[in-house]
C-alpha cells in the first residue's frame, strides 16, 4: 500500500545496509509511511509534526515537500528530538528543523497560531497496535496502562496542536491503538468542540487506499493488513469567509 515502501519478507541483518548508514533509507512499519502520506505535504507548504519523537514521520514528510517548504518537529523529549536532528542531516534534508516544547500548551503555539498548512498529531497512546512486535504489553490492563489518563492527554494534544492550523488547511491525527477511545471518540469528542473542522474522507485524501476498516478514517490491524495497528483521521478547518464586495447587491 505503501508507494515508497519496501518490505523485506527474510529475516536480514539490516543494521550494516549501506543506505541505512547514508540516511537514503529508514525502518518504517508500513502503517507509519501511510499516516506520513496522509498529511499530503506539497513542496513549498510550512507543516508541524506536533510530536515528533525520533522523526520518522517528519522524514516521511519531508521527502513528499522534496526538501522545499517548512516542517518542524515538535516534542517534549529532548532526546528524541535530538535524535530526529541527527537522522535529517544524515538524510539531507534542509526544510527540517526541530523545537523543544515544555508541554503541549508551550507558548510557542500561540506565537504561530493560524501559521501552518499541515499539522500532524501522532498523539502519545496505549500502543495496542504494536502488541505483535511487543506481545509482553498485552497482558498489562487499561488501567496499567492509565488509558483514561491518555485519553485525556490526546484530547488536550489535540486542541492545542489545532490551533497552528491555518483556514483551508488541515490537521491529521494519529495513533498506533486499536481501541475506539483513543480513536475515533477523541476525533468525535474533538469535533463536538471544534465545529470549525470537519472531517475529509479516506476516499477523498487518499483513494488508492482501499482496504481500511473505517470508511472515513484509516484503520490498519495486523491480521487485515500485515501491519501494526494505525488509525489516522484527517480533519479541515474551514476556509475564512470572504468579505462581500461593495458591488454585490
Amino acid at each position: 500500500m505503501a508507494p515508497f515502501g519496501i518490505r523485506v519478507s527474510a529475516r536480514l541483518s539490516l543494521a550494516h545496509l549501506p543506505g541505512l548508514k547514508t540516511g537514503e533509507i529508514e525502518i518504517q512499519d508500513e502503517g507509519s509511511q501511510l499516516v506520513a502520506l496522509l498529511v499530503d505535504a506539497r513542496p513549498g507548504d510550512r507543516v508541524v509534526d506536533f510530536c515528533a519523537g525520533a522523526g520518522g514521520k517528519t522524514l516521511a514528510i519531508a521527502a513528499q515537500m522534496q526538501n522545499k517548504g517548512r516542517i518542524i518537529a515538535c516534542d517534549v523529549n529532548e532526546g528524541r528530538l535530538k535524535r530526529c536532528a541527527e537522522r535529517a542531516r544524515r538524510a539531507g534534508l534542509q526544510n527540517a528543523e526541530t523545537r523543544l516544547l515544555s508541554s503541549e500548551t508551550d507558548r510557542w503555539v500561540k506565537r504561530h497560531k493560524a501559521g501552518f498548512d499541515r499539522v500532524l498529531v501522532d498523539a502519545p497512546c496505549s500502543g495496542t497496535g504494536t502488541w505483535r512486535r511487543n506481545p509482553d504489553a498485552r497482558w498489562r490492563s487499561p488501567q496499567e496502562q492509565g488509558l483514561d489518563n491518555l485519553a485525556a492527554l490526546q484530547g488536550r494534544i489535540l486542541a492545542s496542536a489545532a490551533r497552528l492550523v491555518k483556514p483551508g488547511g488541515r490537521l491529521v491525527y494519529a495513533t498506533c491503538s486499536l481501541l475506539s477511545e483513543e480513536n475515533e471518540d477523541r476525533v468525535a469528542a474533538f469535533l463536538a468542540a471544534h465545529p470549525e473542522f470537519s472531517v475529509v474522507p479516506l476516499a477523498e485524501v487518499a483513494p488508492q487506499l482501499t482496504g481500511s476498516a473505517h470508511p472515513d478514517y484509516l484503520s490498519l490491524t495486523p491480521a487485515r493488513h500485515d501491519t501494526d495497528g494505525f488509525f489516522a483521521a484527517v480533519l479541515q478547518r474551514a476556509a475564512v469567509a470572504e468579505a462581500p464586495s461593495e458591488d454585490a447587491a
